[in-house]
Protein backbone atom coordinates (compact mmCIF):
# COMPACT_ATOMS: atom_id res chain seq x y z
CA UNK A 1 0.00 0.00 0.00
CA UNK A 2 2.86 2.40 0.80
CA UNK A 3 4.35 1.81 -2.66
CA UNK A 4 0.99 2.57 -4.29
CA UNK A 5 0.74 5.82 -2.32
CA UNK A 6 4.25 6.83 -3.37
CA UNK A 7 3.40 6.16 -7.00
CA UNK A 8 0.17 8.13 -6.70
CA UNK A 9 1.73 11.22 -5.13
CA UNK A 10 4.70 11.28 -7.49
CA UNK A 11 2.63 10.72 -10.63
CA UNK A 12 0.12 13.39 -9.59
CA UNK A 13 2.88 15.93 -8.96
CA UNK A 14 4.64 15.31 -12.26
CA UNK A 15 1.38 15.34 -14.24
CA UNK A 16 0.44 18.70 -12.70
CA UNK A 17 3.82 20.09 -13.76
CA UNK A 18 3.27 19.09 -17.38
CA UNK A 19 -0.45 19.82 -17.59
CA UNK A 20 -0.18 23.24 -15.99
CA UNK A 21 2.32 24.11 -18.69
CA UNK A 22 0.01 22.82 -21.42
CA UNK A 23 -2.46 25.64 -20.84
CA UNK A 24 0.11 28.00 -22.33
CA UNK A 25 0.71 28.52 -26.05
CA UNK A 26 4.21 28.07 -27.48
CA UNK A 27 5.86 26.80 -30.65
CA UNK A 28 8.05 23.72 -30.23
CA UNK A 29 11.73 24.23 -31.03
CA UNK A 30 13.60 21.20 -32.40
CA UNK A 31 17.14 20.41 -31.37
CA UNK A 32 19.96 19.65 -33.81
CA UNK A 33 19.77 15.90 -33.29
CA UNK A 34 16.06 15.83 -34.18
CA UNK A 35 16.76 17.69 -37.40
CA UNK A 36 19.23 15.10 -38.61
CA UNK A 37 16.51 12.78 -39.84
CA UNK A 38 13.69 13.17 -42.41
CA UNK A 39 11.12 12.05 -39.84
CA UNK A 40 11.36 15.22 -37.76
CA UNK A 41 7.89 16.25 -36.67
CA UNK A 42 8.22 20.02 -37.18
CA UNK A 43 8.93 21.93 -40.37
CA UNK A 44 12.51 23.22 -40.69
CA UNK A 45 12.78 26.27 -38.43
CA UNK A 46 13.87 29.64 -39.78
CA UNK A 47 17.47 30.67 -39.27
CA UNK A 48 17.79 31.90 -35.67
CA UNK A 49 18.86 35.38 -34.68
CA UNK A 50 22.42 35.71 -33.45
CA UNK A 51 21.03 36.06 -29.94
CA UNK A 52 19.38 32.64 -30.39
CA UNK A 53 22.48 30.79 -31.62
CA UNK A 54 22.36 27.26 -30.22
CA UNK A 55 26.06 26.46 -30.65
CA UNK A 56 29.04 27.85 -28.78
CA UNK A 57 30.68 28.80 -32.07
CA UNK A 58 29.05 29.62 -35.42
CA UNK A 59 29.02 26.79 -37.98
CA UNK A 60 29.85 27.22 -41.63
CA UNK A 61 26.76 27.63 -43.77
CA UNK A 62 26.51 26.30 -47.33
CA UNK A 63 29.98 24.77 -47.03
CA UNK A 64 31.18 21.34 -48.07
CA UNK A 65 32.81 20.96 -44.61
CA UNK A 66 31.36 20.51 -41.13
CA UNK A 67 33.12 20.75 -37.76
CA UNK A 68 31.18 20.47 -34.52
CA UNK A 69 31.12 18.77 -31.17
CA UNK A 70 29.28 18.21 -27.93
CA UNK A 71 29.95 17.52 -24.26
CA UNK A 72 27.49 15.90 -21.88
CA UNK A 73 28.08 15.69 -18.12
CA UNK A 74 25.55 13.88 -15.91
CA UNK A 75 25.63 13.67 -12.11
CA UNK A 76 23.27 11.02 -10.70
CA UNK A 77 22.50 9.95 -7.15
CA UNK A 78 20.03 7.82 -5.25
CA UNK A 79 19.45 7.42 -1.55
CA UNK A 80 19.18 4.18 0.44
CA UNK A 81 16.22 2.00 -0.49
CA UNK A 82 14.66 -1.27 0.67
CA UNK A 83 17.12 -4.04 -0.23
CA UNK A 84 16.88 -7.23 1.90
CA UNK A 85 19.44 -9.02 -0.28
CA UNK A 86 21.82 -8.20 -3.12
CA UNK A 87 23.67 -10.17 -5.78
CA UNK A 88 26.63 -9.59 -8.05
CA UNK A 89 24.59 -7.50 -10.51
CA UNK A 90 22.31 -5.64 -8.08
CA UNK A 91 21.67 -1.92 -7.88
CA UNK A 92 23.29 -1.08 -4.53
CA UNK A 93 20.76 -0.36 -1.81
CA UNK A 94 23.04 1.77 0.39
CA UNK A 95 22.76 4.90 -1.74
CA UNK A 96 25.45 6.27 -4.05
CA UNK A 97 26.36 8.97 -6.55
CA UNK A 98 28.37 8.92 -9.78
CA UNK A 99 29.27 11.27 -12.64
CA UNK A 100 29.59 10.45 -16.33
CA UNK A 101 31.30 12.52 -19.03
CA UNK A 102 30.79 12.09 -22.77
CA UNK A 103 32.48 14.17 -25.45
CA UNK A 104 32.21 13.88 -29.24
CA UNK A 105 34.01 15.61 -32.13
CA UNK A 106 32.02 15.65 -35.39
CA UNK A 107 33.86 15.98 -38.70
CA UNK A 108 32.26 15.72 -42.15
CA UNK A 109 32.86 16.74 -45.76
CA UNK A 110 30.93 16.56 -49.02
CA UNK A 111 32.84 14.90 -51.87
CA UNK A 112 29.91 15.44 -54.28
CA UNK A 113 27.62 18.44 -53.69
CA UNK A 114 25.00 17.85 -56.39
CA UNK A 115 21.83 17.14 -54.35
CA UNK A 116 20.78 14.39 -56.79
CA UNK A 117 23.96 12.40 -56.15
CA UNK A 118 25.44 13.90 -52.97
CA UNK A 119 28.23 11.96 -51.24
CA UNK A 120 29.24 12.76 -47.65
CA UNK A 121 32.13 11.41 -45.59
CA UNK A 122 31.59 11.36 -41.81
CA UNK A 123 34.04 10.81 -38.94
CA UNK A 124 33.31 11.10 -35.19
CA UNK A 125 35.82 10.82 -32.36
CA UNK A 126 34.40 10.16 -28.90
CA UNK A 127 35.40 9.72 -25.27
CA UNK A 128 33.15 8.20 -22.60
CA UNK A 129 34.41 8.58 -19.03
CA UNK A 130 33.09 8.47 -15.51
CA UNK A 131 30.73 5.87 -14.10
CA UNK A 132 27.08 5.03 -13.62
CA UNK A 133 25.49 4.09 -10.30
CA UNK A 134 26.39 0.49 -9.40
CA UNK A 135 28.55 0.34 -12.57
CA UNK A 136 25.36 0.39 -14.70
CA UNK A 137 24.07 -2.85 -13.14
CA UNK A 138 20.81 -3.82 -11.48
CA UNK A 139 18.32 -2.10 -13.79
CA UNK A 140 16.90 -3.14 -17.16
CA UNK A 141 15.97 0.50 -17.73
CA UNK A 142 19.21 2.05 -16.55
CA UNK A 143 19.09 5.72 -15.70
CA UNK A 144 21.91 7.14 -17.86
CA UNK A 145 22.27 6.35 -21.56
CA UNK A 146 25.79 7.84 -21.66
CA UNK A 147 27.22 5.15 -19.38
CA UNK A 148 29.38 2.45 -20.97
CA UNK A 149 28.43 -0.96 -19.58
CA UNK A 150 32.07 -2.02 -19.18
CA UNK A 151 33.86 0.35 -16.76
CA UNK A 152 37.22 -1.24 -17.60
CA UNK A 153 37.22 0.42 -21.04
CA UNK A 154 38.12 3.80 -19.54
CA UNK A 155 37.95 7.24 -21.13
CA UNK A 156 40.50 6.73 -23.92
CA UNK A 157 39.14 8.37 -27.11
CA UNK A 158 37.85 6.00 -29.77
CA UNK A 159 36.41 6.17 -33.28
CA UNK A 160 32.65 6.26 -32.80
CA UNK A 161 31.52 6.64 -36.42
CA UNK A 162 33.14 6.58 -39.83
CA UNK A 163 30.74 6.46 -42.78
CA UNK A 164 30.06 7.17 -46.40
CA UNK A 165 26.62 8.66 -47.00
CA UNK A 166 25.37 8.41 -50.59
CA UNK A 167 22.16 10.03 -51.89
CA UNK A 168 20.52 8.99 -55.16
CA UNK A 169 17.66 11.28 -56.17
CA UNK A 170 14.69 10.18 -58.27
CA UNK A 171 13.21 13.60 -58.89
CA UNK A 172 14.38 17.14 -59.63
CA UNK A 173 12.07 18.50 -56.93
CA UNK A 174 14.17 19.49 -53.92
CA UNK A 175 12.99 19.98 -50.34
CA UNK A 176 14.80 21.78 -47.48
CA UNK A 177 17.15 19.70 -45.33
CA UNK A 178 18.40 20.81 -41.94
CA UNK A 179 22.17 20.65 -42.15
CA UNK A 180 23.67 18.54 -39.35
CA UNK A 181 26.72 16.44 -38.59
CA UNK A 182 24.98 13.47 -40.27
CA UNK A 183 23.64 15.16 -43.41
CA UNK A 184 25.44 18.13 -44.98
CA UNK A 185 23.15 19.08 -47.86
CA UNK A 186 20.92 22.15 -47.58
CA UNK A 187 18.43 20.50 -49.97
CA UNK A 188 17.60 16.90 -50.85
CA UNK A 189 15.38 15.31 -53.55
CA UNK A 190 11.83 14.72 -52.34
CA UNK A 191 12.06 11.10 -53.55
CA UNK A 192 15.45 9.56 -52.93
CA UNK A 193 17.45 6.53 -51.90
CA UNK A 194 20.13 6.93 -49.25
CA UNK A 195 22.92 4.60 -48.12
CA UNK A 196 25.05 4.80 -44.99
CA UNK A 197 28.00 2.39 -44.91
CA UNK A 198 30.61 2.07 -42.17
CA UNK A 199 30.78 2.26 -38.39
CA UNK A 200 27.55 3.52 -36.89
CA UNK A 201 24.96 3.30 -34.16
CA UNK A 202 21.69 1.81 -35.42
CA UNK A 203 19.51 4.18 -33.30
CA UNK A 204 20.92 6.99 -35.47
CA UNK A 205 18.59 5.68 -38.21
CA UNK A 206 15.95 3.38 -36.65
CA UNK A 207 13.40 3.78 -33.82
CA UNK A 208 13.97 7.55 -33.88
CA UNK A 209 11.43 9.56 -31.92
CA UNK A 210 11.62 13.34 -31.82
CA UNK A 211 10.28 13.44 -28.26
CA UNK A 212 12.07 10.47 -26.76
CA UNK A 213 15.40 9.72 -28.48
CA UNK A 214 17.88 12.42 -27.41
CA UNK A 215 19.44 11.65 -24.02
CA UNK A 216 21.42 14.91 -24.13
CA UNK A 217 18.46 17.30 -24.29
CA UNK A 218 15.51 15.06 -23.33
CA UNK A 219 15.05 11.92 -21.21
CA UNK A 220 18.04 9.93 -19.91
CA UNK A 221 16.73 6.38 -19.32
CA UNK A 222 17.87 3.55 -21.64
CA UNK A 223 14.34 2.21 -22.15
CA UNK A 224 12.83 5.66 -22.72
CA UNK A 225 15.23 6.89 -25.42
CA UNK A 226 15.34 3.50 -27.17
CA UNK A 227 12.90 0.61 -27.40
CA UNK A 228 14.10 -1.70 -24.63
CA UNK A 229 12.90 -4.84 -26.41
CA UNK A 230 14.99 -4.01 -29.50
CA UNK A 231 18.21 -5.97 -28.88
CA UNK A 232 19.98 -4.04 -31.61
CA UNK A 233 23.38 -5.05 -32.97
CA UNK A 234 26.11 -3.17 -31.12
CA UNK A 235 29.29 -3.51 -29.12
CA UNK A 236 29.54 -2.46 -25.47
CA UNK A 237 29.71 1.22 -26.44
CA UNK A 238 26.66 0.99 -28.71
CA UNK A 239 28.39 0.94 -32.12
CA UNK A 240 28.69 -1.59 -34.93
CA UNK A 241 29.70 -1.83 -38.60
CA UNK A 242 26.91 -2.10 -41.10
CA UNK A 243 24.91 -0.71 -43.98
CA UNK A 244 21.62 1.18 -43.82
CA UNK A 245 19.53 1.70 -46.95
CA UNK A 246 16.61 4.10 -46.84
CA UNK A 247 13.99 5.17 -49.37
CA UNK A 248 12.27 8.49 -48.65
CA UNK A 249 9.09 9.73 -50.29
CA UNK A 250 6.86 12.70 -49.57
CA UNK A 251 4.96 11.12 -46.67
CA UNK A 252 6.67 7.80 -45.98
CA UNK A 253 10.03 6.08 -45.67
CA UNK A 254 11.30 2.49 -45.65
CA UNK A 255 14.60 1.30 -44.18
CA UNK A 256 16.70 -1.84 -44.04
CA UNK A 257 19.86 -2.29 -41.96
CA UNK A 258 22.38 -5.13 -41.85
CA UNK A 259 24.97 -4.95 -39.06
CA UNK A 260 27.57 -6.98 -37.16
CA UNK A 261 26.74 -8.63 -33.83
CA UNK A 262 29.14 -8.86 -30.86
CA UNK A 263 31.01 -12.13 -30.34
CA UNK A 264 29.70 -12.44 -26.75
CA UNK A 265 26.87 -10.79 -24.85
CA UNK A 266 27.71 -7.15 -24.12
CA UNK A 267 31.09 -7.66 -25.79
CA UNK A 268 33.40 -5.06 -27.30
CA UNK A 269 34.52 -7.31 -30.20
CA UNK A 270 32.31 -7.86 -33.26
CA UNK A 271 31.82 -11.06 -35.26
CA UNK A 272 32.72 -10.38 -38.91
CA UNK A 273 31.33 -13.69 -40.24
CA UNK A 274 27.89 -12.69 -41.57
CA UNK A 275 27.08 -16.32 -42.36
CA UNK A 276 26.76 -17.09 -38.64
CA UNK A 277 26.17 -13.72 -36.96
CA UNK A 278 24.25 -10.63 -38.10
CA UNK A 279 21.55 -8.20 -37.09
CA UNK A 280 18.87 -7.45 -39.68
CA UNK A 281 16.36 -4.63 -39.19
CA UNK A 282 13.35 -3.38 -41.17
CA UNK A 283 11.33 -0.22 -40.53
CA UNK A 284 8.40 1.49 -42.24
CA UNK A 285 7.54 5.08 -41.36
CA UNK A 286 4.35 6.96 -42.21
CA UNK A 287 4.26 10.71 -41.64
CA UNK A 288 0.54 11.40 -41.16
CA UNK A 289 -1.52 12.77 -38.22
CA UNK A 290 -2.51 9.87 -35.97
CA UNK A 291 -5.97 11.25 -35.20
CA UNK A 292 -6.83 12.32 -38.75
CA UNK A 293 -9.66 14.84 -39.00
CA UNK A 294 -9.83 15.33 -35.22
CA UNK A 295 -6.72 17.50 -35.37
CA UNK A 296 -5.64 20.41 -37.52
CA UNK A 297 -3.75 19.37 -40.68
CA UNK A 298 -0.82 21.35 -39.28
CA UNK A 299 -0.56 18.95 -36.33
CA UNK A 300 2.02 16.48 -37.60
CA UNK A 301 2.19 12.84 -36.58
CA UNK A 302 4.45 9.88 -37.32
CA UNK A 303 4.02 6.11 -36.97
CA UNK A 304 6.93 3.66 -37.30
CA UNK A 305 6.71 -0.12 -37.43
CA UNK A 306 9.94 -2.06 -37.03
CA UNK A 307 11.07 -5.70 -36.87
CA UNK A 308 14.46 -7.30 -36.34
CA UNK A 309 16.15 -10.70 -36.53
CA UNK A 310 19.50 -11.39 -34.84
CA UNK A 311 21.77 -14.35 -35.54
CA UNK A 312 24.52 -14.75 -32.94
CA UNK A 313 26.32 -17.10 -30.54
CA UNK A 314 23.41 -17.12 -28.05
CA UNK A 315 21.96 -19.54 -25.53
CA UNK A 316 18.44 -20.48 -24.42
CA UNK A 317 17.43 -19.66 -20.86
CA UNK A 318 15.48 -22.92 -20.75
CA UNK A 319 18.61 -24.99 -21.48
CA UNK A 320 20.57 -23.24 -18.73
CA UNK A 321 17.72 -23.71 -16.23
CA UNK A 322 17.35 -27.41 -17.05
CA UNK A 323 21.09 -28.10 -16.79
CA UNK A 324 21.16 -26.53 -13.32
CA UNK A 325 18.06 -28.35 -12.06
CA UNK A 326 19.43 -31.66 -13.41
CA UNK A 327 22.68 -31.12 -11.51
CA UNK A 328 24.84 -30.70 -14.62
CA UNK A 329 25.85 -27.11 -13.81
CA UNK A 330 26.65 -25.84 -10.27
CA UNK A 331 24.89 -22.55 -11.06
CA UNK A 332 22.68 -21.50 -13.99
CA UNK A 333 25.15 -20.32 -16.65
CA UNK A 334 23.73 -19.49 -20.04
CA UNK A 335 27.19 -19.01 -21.58
CA UNK A 336 27.71 -22.78 -21.29
CA UNK A 337 24.76 -23.39 -23.62
CA UNK A 338 25.39 -20.90 -26.41
CA UNK A 339 25.21 -22.02 -30.04
CA UNK A 340 26.26 -20.32 -33.27
CA UNK A 341 23.53 -18.96 -35.55
CA UNK A 342 20.93 -18.92 -32.78
CA UNK A 343 17.99 -16.70 -33.79
CA UNK A 344 16.31 -13.96 -31.77
CA UNK A 345 13.58 -11.76 -33.26
CA UNK A 346 11.18 -9.03 -32.22
CA UNK A 347 8.83 -6.22 -33.25
CA UNK A 348 8.40 -2.56 -32.27
CA UNK A 349 5.85 0.21 -32.69
CA UNK A 350 6.83 3.85 -32.31
CA UNK A 351 4.47 6.84 -32.64
CA UNK A 352 4.42 10.57 -31.96
CA UNK A 353 1.79 13.25 -32.38
CA UNK A 354 1.72 17.03 -32.05
CA UNK A 355 -1.46 17.87 -30.07
CA UNK A 356 -1.09 21.62 -29.91
CA UNK A 357 1.31 24.29 -31.03
CA UNK A 358 3.38 23.57 -27.96
CA UNK A 359 2.50 20.05 -26.79
CA UNK A 360 3.60 16.69 -28.22
CA UNK A 361 2.97 13.12 -27.06
CA UNK A 362 4.65 9.84 -27.96
CA UNK A 363 4.59 6.14 -27.24
CA UNK A 364 6.42 2.88 -27.89
CA UNK A 365 5.61 -0.81 -27.71
CA UNK A 366 8.23 -3.52 -28.07
CA UNK A 367 8.27 -7.33 -27.95
CA UNK A 368 10.83 -10.03 -28.56
CA UNK A 369 10.63 -13.82 -28.27
CA UNK A 370 12.52 -13.76 -24.97
CA UNK A 371 13.69 -17.38 -25.06
CA UNK A 372 17.23 -16.53 -26.17
CA UNK A 373 19.50 -14.51 -23.93
CA UNK A 374 19.51 -10.73 -23.94
CA UNK A 375 22.65 -10.12 -25.93
CA UNK A 376 23.50 -6.59 -27.02
CA UNK A 377 21.33 -3.82 -25.49
CA UNK A 378 19.47 -4.56 -22.27
CA UNK A 379 17.45 -7.26 -20.52
CA UNK A 380 13.92 -6.46 -21.71
CA UNK A 381 11.55 -8.82 -23.53
CA UNK A 382 8.52 -6.50 -23.59
CA UNK A 383 8.12 -2.76 -23.09
CA UNK A 384 5.28 -0.21 -23.13
CA UNK A 385 5.93 3.53 -22.97
CA UNK A 386 3.86 6.74 -23.08
CA UNK A 387 4.85 10.35 -22.50
CA UNK A 388 5.16 13.84 -23.88
CA UNK A 389 7.01 17.15 -23.79
CA UNK A 390 6.17 20.84 -23.69
CA UNK A 391 8.22 23.79 -24.91
CA UNK A 392 8.88 26.89 -22.81
CA UNK A 393 8.22 29.64 -25.34
CA UNK A 394 5.13 30.86 -23.47
CA UNK A 395 7.20 31.84 -20.46
CA UNK A 396 9.84 33.51 -22.68
CA UNK A 397 12.08 30.44 -22.65
CA UNK A 398 11.76 29.23 -26.27
CA UNK A 399 14.58 26.69 -25.99
CA UNK A 400 13.53 25.23 -22.65
CA UNK A 401 11.55 22.03 -22.46
CA UNK A 402 9.71 19.97 -19.84
CA UNK A 403 9.02 16.25 -20.32
CA UNK A 404 7.22 13.42 -18.60
CA UNK A 405 7.06 9.72 -19.48
CA UNK A 406 6.18 6.33 -18.01
CA UNK A 407 7.68 3.03 -19.20
CA UNK A 408 7.00 -0.49 -17.94
CA UNK A 409 9.35 -3.36 -18.85
CA UNK A 410 8.97 -7.13 -18.57
CA UNK A 411 10.82 -10.41 -19.21
CA UNK A 412 9.46 -13.84 -20.21
CA UNK A 413 9.02 -16.85 -17.91
CA UNK A 414 12.29 -18.64 -18.85
CA UNK A 415 14.22 -15.42 -18.27
CA UNK A 416 12.48 -14.94 -14.92
CA UNK A 417 13.30 -18.49 -13.82
CA UNK A 418 16.95 -18.04 -14.82
CA UNK A 419 17.32 -15.02 -12.52
CA UNK A 420 15.22 -16.67 -9.80
CA UNK A 421 17.56 -19.68 -9.73
CA UNK A 422 20.58 -17.41 -9.29
CA UNK A 423 21.69 -16.95 -12.90
CA UNK A 424 23.41 -13.77 -14.07
CA UNK A 425 22.68 -11.74 -17.15
CA UNK A 426 25.08 -9.05 -18.34
CA UNK A 427 23.05 -6.49 -16.34
CA UNK A 428 20.82 -8.31 -13.85
CA UNK A 429 21.18 -10.86 -11.07
CA UNK A 430 20.14 -10.31 -7.43
CA UNK A 431 20.79 -13.96 -6.52
CA UNK A 432 17.05 -14.65 -6.40
CA UNK A 433 13.93 -13.00 -7.75
CA UNK A 434 10.40 -12.17 -6.62
CA UNK A 435 9.22 -11.11 -10.08
CA UNK A 436 7.28 -7.98 -10.99
CA UNK A 437 7.42 -5.62 -13.96
CA UNK A 438 10.04 -2.88 -13.74
CA UNK A 439 8.10 0.42 -13.79
CA UNK A 440 9.82 3.75 -14.43
CA UNK A 441 8.47 7.30 -14.24
CA UNK A 442 10.81 10.01 -15.55
CA UNK A 443 10.44 13.78 -15.68
CA UNK A 444 12.90 16.52 -16.66
CA UNK A 445 13.25 20.25 -17.15
CA UNK A 446 15.87 21.26 -19.72
CA UNK A 447 17.10 24.86 -19.33
CA UNK A 448 18.87 26.75 -22.10
CA UNK A 449 21.25 29.30 -20.58
CA UNK A 450 23.47 30.77 -23.30
CA UNK A 451 24.38 29.80 -26.87
CA UNK A 452 25.02 26.03 -26.80
CA UNK A 453 24.87 25.57 -23.02
CA UNK A 454 21.99 23.67 -21.40
CA UNK A 455 21.31 22.44 -17.87
CA UNK A 456 18.68 19.89 -16.88
CA UNK A 457 17.11 18.56 -13.69
CA UNK A 458 15.80 15.00 -13.99
CA UNK A 459 13.90 12.64 -11.66
CA UNK A 460 13.42 8.91 -12.22
CA UNK A 461 11.19 6.90 -9.87
CA UNK A 462 11.75 3.16 -10.34
CA UNK A 463 9.51 0.51 -8.83
CA UNK A 464 10.72 -3.13 -8.73
CA UNK A 465 14.32 -2.42 -9.90
CA UNK A 466 15.65 -5.38 -11.84
CA UNK A 467 12.08 -6.87 -11.92
CA UNK A 468 12.36 -7.65 -8.19
CA UNK A 469 9.46 -6.58 -5.97
CA UNK A 470 11.51 -7.46 -2.88
CA UNK A 471 13.69 -4.42 -3.64
CA UNK A 472 12.98 -0.71 -4.02
CA UNK A 473 11.38 1.56 -4.97
CA UNK A 474 14.26 3.93 -5.67
CA UNK A 475 14.34 7.60 -6.65
CA UNK A 476 17.26 8.68 -8.87
CA UNK A 477 18.05 12.40 -9.06
CA UNK A 478 20.14 13.82 -11.91
CA UNK A 479 21.74 17.08 -12.96
CA UNK A 480 22.95 17.36 -16.55
CA UNK A 481 25.10 19.92 -18.34
CA UNK A 482 25.15 19.78 -22.13
CA UNK A 483 27.24 21.94 -24.48
CA UNK A 484 26.95 22.05 -28.28
CA UNK A 485 30.07 23.43 -29.96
Amino acid sequence: MMQKLKWGHLLTGMCLTLLSASSLSVAQTQNATDAAHPSQIDAPPPAPDKSETLNMFPHWEHSRFFIGGQTNIIFQAHGPFHSPYEGVNSLLGRGEYKTSLLGTLYLAAQAIRNPRYALDGLFDLESAGGRGDSEALGLAGFTNLDVVRNPNLGATPYMARVQLHQTIGFTDKLVPNNRTQFSLGDEVPERRLEFHVGKMSLPDFLDINNIGSDSHLQFMNWTVDNNGAWDYAADTRGYTYGIVSEYDDKSWSARYALALMPTVANGIDLDWDLRRASGQNWEFELRKPLLGSLLSPDRKGIVRLMSYVNHAHMGLYRDANKAFLDGEDPVPEIKLHEKFSAVKYGFALNAEQELAENLRVFGRFGWNEGQHESFAYTEVDQTVEAGGDYSGRAWSRPNDKVGLTFVTNAIKKDHQDYLKLGGLGFLLGDGKLNYAREDILESYYNLHTWRGVYYALDLQFIDHPGYNQDRGPVLVESVRMHVDF
